[in-house]
């Protein structure tokens, strides 16, 4: 089987409140699985089916080929976007706590979370009280028991939350190391430049309705728009413009540049080739700079969220 967890048409109300409309989504194996979505959207309604917090109305989930069942908790870690520790109790106590709640003997336990406290150079932590920790810090513990277990699907709810830069990317070449392991990872966030860097596949959900769903890069292909931004160095801006108005469509570019060049968005029709375009642009001047313009995750979704 292709896909780890696969969810079929699954429907949820809350009183009048339609929070999921027959969505369905297929999370391969072994990759990070963007679930993506604008407040209210359904993300975390299907989370929390996922997790079985909460039943769905109707549809099935599969995990791993098999109907999804208690048994299946064991199987999944989940980081929440609202953070769950006990303020009170001590850090390692805790950990220990959560971790023999997944199923792992304290001794096998211990192990782990000494590896891990080690990793994230957090072994001082041991005996502080969470309300003791900022809240980034109580992010990485949190993080760490999610992990602990070695569950085959990973939730992580805007991960990367109460971190600082230099954090955050610890922690997002953690997720990375996972998924090169063979973790299966679902990762919902608001930050798309994380979704670009991270994702693998990719679902939009808007009004409990799934609007796009598919690989990123084959959603981003389908996106392209033929349309090149150039930078060129040439002895008459206004006529070089002119020129390339005649063959191309041509608008203004802004973006930084040390020197004055001409600075354009070239479109191409659908029989003009880069290379054509590249060659007579040499052919006028000193090229600076040349880059196709490929939408962003973030261009994607406010397109797909205004168009729907």
């Amino acid at each position: 089987m292709n896909n780890l967890l696969e969810v079929n048409e699954v429907s949820k109300s809350f009183g009048s409140y339609k929070a999921l409309n027959n969505v369905s989504i297929a999370v391969p194996h072994g990759g990070i699985f963007g679930l993506l979505g604008p407040n209210g959207a359904g993300k975390t309604t299907l989370i929390r089916i996922i997790n079985q917090i909460t039943m769905p109305d109707s549809g099935s989930v599969y995990l791993d080929g098999d109907l999804l069942s208690p048994r299946h908790i064991q199987d999944i870690g989940y980081l929440p976007e609202e953070r769950g520790l006990y303020k009170s109790m001590k850090v390692g106590e805790q950990a220990l706590y959560l971790a023999q709640l997944k199923g792992l003997s304290k001794f096998e336990a211990k192990k782990r979370l000494k590896y891990w406290f080690e990793r994230l150079e957090i072994g001082d932590w041991w005996n502080k009280r969470i309300q003791e920790l900022s809240k980034g810090m109580a992010q990485k513990i949190q993080f760490v028991v999610t992990v602990l277990h070695q569950p085959k699907l990973l939730i992580f709810d805007e991960p990367f939350s109460g971190f600082d830069p230099i954090n955050a990317n610890l922690i997002k070449d953690e997720i990375l190391r996972l998924r090169d392991q063979g973790a299966t990872i679902i990762f919902s966030t608001h930050r798309m430049e994380s979704v670009e860097e991270l994702c693998d596949d990719i679902a939009l959900l808007h009004k409990s309705n799934k609007i796009l769903d598919g690989k990123l890069v084959d959603i981003k292909r389908q996106y392209k728009i033929n349309t090149f931004e150039v930078g060129i160095r040439t002895k008459d801006n206004h006529e070089l413009k002119q020129l390339l108005s005649e063959k191309f469509i041509v608008s203004d570019a802004y973006f930084k540049t040390l020197d004055n060049e001409l600075k354009l968005n070239i479109k191409l029709g659908d029989k003009e080739s880069p290379n054509a375009l590249l060659n007579y642009l040499t052919s006028k001047g000193e090229l600076t700079h040349f880059m196709e313009l490929i939408p962003s995750v973030n261009d994607i979704f406010i397109q797909n969220v205004k168009k729907s």
